[in-house]
């Protein structure tokens, strides 16, 4: 049975022209796609392995942290001149500038990571102060008692969300209006550090983004349809992802909680919350450099492609 798409005849705009060293790939691309097109369970196999491409692509950034921090763990030397966290540092402002200068990361992207770092390294100079978590080796670039790499944790999360918003050509139905996104989310950072000492006002936060995110789905483009999910679905799917990784963060001894320090033991399930609220903050830095478009159905995005292409601009469609 065949597809119940036309496939185009021609290769239709794709984020991937926005990424130089991806463009040649393109045509290929489009090809096997016709092919895989001729059948119904072909066809959803392979939007079903685009999709992880896609996922994977995004997760260029963190992916390349993830792999340093478990390779680090494994393999580099204990007695080495420079230590593990300095290597780590080092390491990511190479991948960084190596991203910058192959353009497989815009500056546009890179703006926004670099606030999120700071953000990020802000409160981590804080919460190690007050005991919340160790890192436990000794470093040379750090600030306090926090080793200048792990900034790049968060810088990760917002590379993640760029990527995906451009990828995936969000749109969005009832989006939230950015500056009630500000608002929760200063809220959100003024929390992490005030519930040292006052009440934990998390619940009711959790609360207020149910109430700005619950009405709003987001549809994204895998391939030849848009599909959609609710966008607060989205955000509690990355905090998920974000929880797995911090685990491997902690058994890789790259940081610990003060109960893992007599031995590991898999964080606790609550920190997704943490994490999930971080990841508001993070969605609402990318949409200052993003503008969330609204969701005007199939055809008029079509007509957007068809006007681009025409054009000869380059949009992210695929």
């Amino acid at each position: 049975m065949h597809h119940r798409l036309t496939p185009h005849t021609e290769p239709i705009a794709s984020a991937a022209a926005n990424w130089p060293p991806l463009r040649r790939f393109i045509a290929a691309e489009h090809r096997l796609g016709l092919a895989m097109a001729q059948r119904r369970w072909t066809a959803a196999l392979y939007e079903f392995l685009r999709f992880g491409v896609k996922q994977a692509w995004a997760c260029l950034f963190g992916g390349i942290a993830v792999a340093l921090m478990i390779g680090t763990w494994r393999f580099y030397p204990p007695d080495a001149a420079l230590a593990r966290y300095d290597f780590l540092f080092l390491c990511m402002l190479a991948v960084q500038v190596v991203l910058l200068a192959g353009r497989l990361e815009t500056w546009e992207e890179a703006r926004v990571i670099l606030i999120y770092h700071v953000v990020g390294t802000a409160m981590e100079v804080f919460k190690t102060h007050v005991g919340s978590w160790i890192y436990p080796e000794p470093s040379i670039f750090h600030i306090g008692r926090v080793p200048l790499f792990s900034g790049f944790m968060y810088s990760c999360i917002g590379s993640y969300i760029c990527r995906c918003w451009r990828l995936f050509d969000f749109r969005f139905v009832q989006h939230p209006r950015r500056l009630a996104l500000i608002a929760l989310s200063a809220a959100i950072y003024i929390n992490f550090f005030s519930h040292h000492y006052i009440v934990d006002l998390r619940w009711l936060l959790f609360g207020w983004a149910i109430w700005l995110f619950g009405r709003t789905r987001i549809h994204f483009k895998v391939w030849t349809d848009y599909r959609s999910m609710p966008l607060l679905l989205g955000l509690v799917l990355v905090a998920l992802f974000i929880w797995f990784t911090e685990n491997i963060g902690t058994f890789t001894k790259t940081w610990l909680y003060p109960s893992q320090r007599l031995g590991w033991s898999l964080v606790g399930i609550d920190k997704l919350g943490s994490w999930f609220l971080l990841v508001i903050v993070s969605y609402t830095l990318v949409s200052l450099v993003n503008a969330p478009l609204r969701w005007r159905g199939e055809g008029a995005v079509a007509e957007r492609r068809d006007d681009a292409v025409a054009g000869g601009m380059s949009v992210p469609m695929l």
